[in-house]
């Protein structure tokens, strides 16, 4: 019986890490434990696979001023798109939020078109028009859940903010990745998250109380090491595999099965425009992500 691919077992373990995190992103907060303590949870975690990293490559580190620079962009841009979505997830669905945000791809190919003068082919320009008619379908009001709440347009707009975050993201990211390694890279990531943990203590009301139990930080920290090692699983799956290959599965992969989880635990069937919004969604995912890249 053959061995499965490397490339394949890492992009497999990212897409369950990332889908079931995604699921339960918000169960802390729901619990008592502020979204702003989530995020420094979160932060710290990725302090595990960062030091995992660095050790599997000899503790070499790109030191130099463009390095520094490139890496602290994507993590700034990667650890501040964080700290947006733990307040989302607990004002609005999941089950909706990252679909909408698996179509980050769209912003990273605007941008390489404008600044990198690439070119998009059939699959993506059918991918950013089914991302551009799925967005309104996530805020039909005709839909019963979330039409009479004071945070449905909130959680939209500020899944759209983490949308573009995470698009730039991955355009510096593949700015950076033809002069960086991936550990650097996750280095940076790890850095930048720690830095603005200051912040979010400052923004944590400490007059409330605040749950100090199991189901609080303990068990925010099963959740976000989840999201770390996924992340951490990634790096790998792109260091063995393709990017055609390994993408979809992150991007479309693992958005669906945080929405398919979602909706089960919650008992939720969303009104048709919604589930449209979430088919374009997934689909336009998974054609940007396949979309091949001009050669030189």
């Amino acid at each position: 019986m053959r061995k499965i691919k490397p490339w394949l077992l890492y992009a497999i373990l990212a897409t369950i890490f990332w889908g079931v995190w995604g699921a339960f992103a918000s169960l802390p907060s729901t619990n008592g434990f502020p979204d702003t303590l989530n995020y420094c949870v979160w932060a710290l975690t990725m302090i595990i696979p960062s030091v995992y990293v660095l050790k599997l490559n000899h503790w070499k580190l790109q030191m130099d001023k463009k390095s520094i620079y490139m890496g602290m962009i994507i993590g700034i841009l990667g650890a501040g798109g964080q700290m947006v979505l733990f307040y989302t997830v607990t004002i609005g669905p999941t089950y909706l939020i990252f679909p909408i945000i698996s179509l980050s791809p769209v912003i990273t190919i605007v941008l390489s078109l404008l600044f990198l003068r690439e070119r998009v082919r059939i699959l993506g320009a059918i991918g950013i028009a089914l991302a551009l008619m799925a967005l309104p379908l996530f805020e039909y009001s005709n839909d019963i859940e979330n039409s009479n709440s004071e945070n449905g347009v909130l959680w939209f707009a500020l899944t759209i903010v983490i949308l573009v975050a995470w698009g730039v993201q991955a355009y510096f990211m593949k700015l950076a990745n033809q002069t960086m390694a991936a550990e650097s890279i996750f280095f940076y990531m790890m850095i930048s998250g720690l830095l603005l943990i200051p912040i979010a203590l400052f923004l944590t009301d400490f007059d409330y109380e605040i749950n100090w139990g199991l189901n609080g930080p303990y068990l925010a920290f099963i959740i976000q090491i989840m999201n770390s090692i996924g992340a951490l699983c990634l790096v790998y799956a792109f260091r063995y595999g393709k990017a055609i290959v390994v993408s979809p599965m992150a991007n479309a992969g693992a958005p669906l099965m945080t929405s398919i989880i979602s909706m089960i635990l919650l008992g939720i069937i969303p009104g048709q425009y919604k589930i449209l919004g979430i088919i374009f969604a997934i689909v336009a995912a998974f054609l940007l992500a396949i979309e091949p890249e001009e050669k030189e």
